[in-house]
Order: structure tokens, then C-alpha cells, then sequence
């Protein structure tokens, strides 16, 4: 097989983002790996975090060829400190995809010719290897598409749910709930019968998740938000909240509602606060300012970050693979993604497409198909 083109990111000394397609050979597997021809792969919030780091994207520079073409981007001085890691390394992108076993080792025959998602980096290339344990087999009938985004989104939402059990809690309350994630975690909620407060930014998102069936829904923006977010979080019993924004105030928000809901039905006054513990986990940056916390909601509170390796790594193999194997089975209900555009390699570098998926924007997702 023909070498093929890999999106590759680097951070020079210099402070500057080169983002560029190298040619790279077709790896060969080993007895218990395949090689994958990725034809479809989803730019998540958390691959833009590797692909254009702090780099300030208004001022990206475009060069190279139509078929080989770059992209240049000054990074802030004030932001090269987190970068030191990485500095002068050209790095893969991607987190996920979905493709077809184009090549396997000896004990992974069985997979060539079938269409299989994977996660594992490096997902932006024409062709990946990786351990034939890591794939899993599309149903029947599911493109690559369908599966681009069976890890990271759905695993994220039913570790939402698995955290608010473990850790004893009994409803949840998410921001940004109107995502691609968000949706899916509605979705899985309505299912699985826990109740959710969905915390959205205006009257079109809440529509969105009214579509879908889920009955609670705040909007931040309403003048009275505080009110309606205690009184949702007082019929749900919520005190575990995952929070897509991290910066700003809205953390502090739910704290102070999940404080006076347990208020509610306090029998004595206490000047430390409530006893009813009440967890934010913050998992993702839409705002990267500061996380603003008053601490008015006593002492009985925690705000800590999240992630979804640290959790699959926690729960083991096995507790991972029955999440897996529910968003195969549910892949193109609970966990169906939709996507805005499909993009070519050469299209990720191209400075408007660049402006149009670094906004984030509430339902919009797009993929990269770098078979095109």
C-alpha cells in the first residue's frame, strides 16, 4: 500500500502553531493488530485542545499546497508556560474513528473487511494501526460515520450516570445540556429512569431537548434561572453536577441551588450549611476563564475535574466493555451522533473551516473523512 497523509500538530519554541499534513508509511501489523483505513473521525472539544492548543486562530496564516497545505498561528506569550511538554513536537490528532480492516496480523484475520470504530490518538490519518482488542465491530447496517463517535461522547454521558451511582448520589444536573453529549446523556437518563436537570443557554436548546422527551430544563439566561434551577434540583434530589462551561459563575450557581433545595426540608438551622454533600465536576473549558466560587453553600462541597480515561481505567476492562457494548447496541438511537460537515484532511487546514469548528458552537459537529 501507498504511503499516506497524517494532520500533524506542532508548538515551536518560537511560540508559533504549524499545523500540516505529513506523509507517512503504512504501518505493518503484528500478530495482534490491524490496519485501519479511517473513514470517518469527529472533531470533539477535546481534540481542538491538542490540534490548536492557546493559539490565537484570528490571526492563522494559510500556506502550502492545495493538496498539502499548512496552517500557521501566533501563540500568546502569556500562554507558552502550559505548552513547555510539547514544544517542537509534531503530534497526532484525533482521539476516535471508524474504518475499514484493510490488513491484520495472524491472530486478527476475522476482522479484514469489517468496518470497526477504535479509539487510541492519532485518528486524522489515512491509515491507523492499532490491537485488534481495542476495535469493536460496527452492527450490521452502521457506516463508518454511524461509529465515528461511539467512544468519546457516549462513554462520557453513562460515566455521568455510573459516577452519580457510585458515588450515592440519586439525579444529576448537566450544563450545555443541549450537545451532542448532552443529548445523548438525556437520552440514556430517560432510559435508564434518572432524573436530570438540563441546564441550557436560551429558548432554542431547551427546544432541542424538548424534542427528545426530557421534562427538566432551565435556561441560564431567563431572569429567573436561580429559582427554577433550585426548584428542579428540590423535585430531582440532584447533588452531583457535570459542567461543560468550567469558567465563570454557573458551577457556583448550582452549588447555591443544590444548597437552598436541601434547605428546603432542613429541620434546624446550622451555621456550617447544610450536611447534604453536594459534588461539580467540571469536564470540559467552553469558558477558560476562572471557575468564580463565594463558597455561601456551608462546607459540605466539592468542585473537581473529570475525565473519561481516569474513570474507564478505574472501573477496569470488563466494567468498560459492557459500557462499549451498550453504544454498539444503541448506536444509532441513544447514542446516534449528526454531524454538520464532512470534511477532507486538506479541509481541517483551511483557515474558515478552522473559524467554523474552533466556535464550538451548540449542534454543530463536524467530521473528517480522510479517505476523501
Amino acid at each position: 500500500m501507498a504511503d499516506g497523509l497524517e494532520l500533524r500538530s506542532k508548538v515551536t519554541a518560537g511560540g508559533e502553531l504549524q499545523l500540516s499534513l505529513e506523509p507517512v508509511p503504512t504501518p505493518e501489523p503484528g500478530p495482534d493488530e490491524v490496519v485501519v483505513q479511517v473513514q470517518a473521525s469527529p472533531i470533539n472539544p477535546s481534540d481542538l485542545g491538542l490540534l490548536l492548543g492557546p493559539a490565537d486562530i484570528a490571526a492563522m496564516r494559510a500556506g502550502g499546497t492545495a493538496d498539502r497545505p499548512t496552517l500557521t498561528a501566533p501563540i500568546p506569550p502569556a500562554r507558552m508556560g502550559m505548552m513547555k511538554p510539547r514544544l517542537d513536537e509534531s503530534m497526532a490528532v484525533g482521539n476516535e474513528g471508524a474504518g475499514v480492516v484493510v490488513a491484520a496480523g495472524a491472530n486478527a484475520q476475522a476482522l479484514i473487511g469489517k468496518t470497526v470504530a477504535m479509539i487510541g490518538g492519532g485518528m486524522y490519518t489515512q491509515c491507523r494501526k492499532i490491537a485488534a482488542r481495542e476495535c469493536v465491530v460496527l452492527p450490521e447496517g452502521a457506516t463508518a460515520a454511524d461509529g465515528a463517535s461511539m467512544f468519546v461522547n457516549p462513554l462520557t454521558a453513562l460515566a455521568m450516570i455510573e459516577t452519580m451511582r457510585r458515588e450515592g448520589h440519586k439525579a444529576l444536573v448537566h450544563t450545555a445540556a443541549a450537545s451532542n453529549l448532552g443529548q445523548m446523556l438525556a437520552k440514556a437518563c430517560l432510559a435508564d429512569g434518572v432524573p436530570l436537570v438540563n441546564i441550557v443557554r436560551n429558548a432554542a436548546q431547551a427546544e432541542i431537548l424538548r424534542a427528545i422527551g426530557t421534562p427538566l430544563i432551565v435556561d441560564s439566561s431567563a431572569p429567573d434561572f436561580r429559582e427554577a434551577l433550585t426548584d428542579a434540583i428540590a423535585e430531582t434530589g440532584a447533588t452531583i453536577a457535570f459542567d461543560a462551561i468550567g469558567g465563570g459563575k454557573l458551577a457556583n450557581a448550582i452549588l447555591h441551588a443544590m444548597e437552598a433545595a436541601a434547605n428546603r426540608t432542613a429541620t434546624t438551622y446550622s451555621r456550617y450549611g447544610s450536611s447534604t454533600f453536594k459534588q461539580v465536576y467540571i469536564y470540559g473549558m467552553l469558558d477558560t476563564g476562572p471557575t468564580e466560587l463565594d463558597r455561601g453553600y456551608g462546607l459540605a462541597w466539592a468542585v473537581s475535574g473529570f475525565l473519561l480515561t481516569p474513570f474507564l481505567m478505574k472501573i477496569g476492562w470488563e466494567e468498560g466493555q459492557k459500557l462499549r457494548e451498550r453504544v454498539a447496541r444503541e448506536l444509532k438511537t441513544t447514542f446516534a451522533s449528526n454531524y454538520t460537515a464532512t470534511l477532507s484532511l486538506a479541509d481541517v487546514l483551511k483557515p474558515e473551516m478552522v473559524a467554523a469548528y474552533a466556535k464550538k458552537a451548540t449542534g454543530e459537529k463536524y467530521l473528517i473523512d480522510p479517505s476523501l
